[in-house]
């Protein structure tokens, strides 16, 4: 509500809570309603549903078939399936469907994603992503695999760019929770690139990392800092029999951008797309991908098995 206010575009608020919906229309002065379908039926071009992931499906397809541009927030109804679906909808009703996964917007991730790509880290070997934090007390309907993970499944799946072939996930759920609060992922990917995720809410301090290690360098991204170090090293000349004092030179670099909100930039793009019909960052075909990936570990988390992705 804040960015799409600053820029402009912001016509109205949607909310079932009547003291919600009236307190954040009296702060932006736009028109409230207790009802999507009401939303929908005024005079808008684009709607941004930021609702429980069980109601993604219906209040999506609802938009799409009024004719209006969707940003869905992920994980963009949970199901891999029911996004088939929705994607097919938005295509046939001429329609952008956009998904908000707004790490693929941080500056940082596209450094990462232009660099490897232009050849300057060498060969990708693994990417690896740790996000913690502690629990969210906003969370009921999805584990933190849905919730948390989605994010680093769909940056790992961006910067490695090959499809993933199977999943094995280890992780469990506390006393308290209905769904897991904990998961490592490990994703194999075409031409042997591999993909690890550790993610919880367990952690009483927020870390949002991402590694790569390649051939040439190794290269640590912090999502909060919007910042990189890479990392090479080379071998001097050392004795044999000394092996306990091996010279080695060690180049450290460390890129700061500058700071960008992710969420303007996605929201950004968004807007864009939805006046030129193009396709945007992250689309319905690159967050099926996503969620078939997620699918996979949640199964891996209950059989103990490795599971292919189909």
């Amino acid at each position: 509500m804040r960015i799409l206010s600053e820029k402009g575009v912001l016509s109205g608020v949607a909310d079932v809570v009547p003291e919600v919906a009236n307190a954040v229309a009296t702060k932006y002065s736009v028109e409230r309603f207790l009802s999507y379908q009401e939303l929908l039926k005024s005079d808008i071009d684009a709607v941004v549903i930021v609702t429980p992931t069980d109601t993604h499906e219906k209040i999506a397809s609802d938009a799409i078939r009024a004719g209006k541009h969707v940003l869905l927030e992920k994980p963009m109804t949970g199901s891999s399936e029911k996004l088939r679906l929705l994607t097919a909808l938005a295509r046939d009703k001429k329609v952008v469907l956009a998904g908000g996964f707004t790490e693929r917007y941080n500056p940082i991730v596209d450094f990462a994603h232009r660099s490897l790509h232009a050849g300057e880290f060498g060969e990708l070997i693994t990417a690896a992503t740790r996000r913690v934090s502690s629990l969210p007390t906003r969370i009921r309907d999805v584990g933190v695999v849905m919730d948390l993970g989605v994010h680093d499944i769909d940056v790992i799946q961006y910067v490695v760019g090959r499809r993933a072939n199977s999943v094995y996930a280890l992780g469990g759920q506390g006393k308290s929770m209905k769904y897991e609060d904990h998961a490592n992922i490990l994703i194999d990917f075409e031409g042997g690139t591999t993909g690890f995720i550790e993610v919880n809410w367990l952690t009483p301090m927020k870390v949002r990392k991402l590694a790569l290690t390649c051939s040439k360098n190794f290269v640590e991204v912090d999502y909060m800092d919007q910042a990189a170090n890479v990392c090479s090293s080379s071998f001097r000349h050392f004795e044999s029999g000394n092996l306990f004092n091996v010279p080695i030179d060690v180049d450290l670099r460390r890129i700061s951008l500058k700071k960008e909100e992710p969420l303007k930039r996605e929201l950004a793009d968004f807007l864009s797309v939805a006046a030129s019909g193009k396709d945007p960052l992250v689309s319905g075909e690159s967050a099926i991908s996503t969620l078939k990936i997620a699918e996979a570990a949640l199964e891996s988390l209950r059989t103990g098995k490795k599971v292919q992705v189909e």
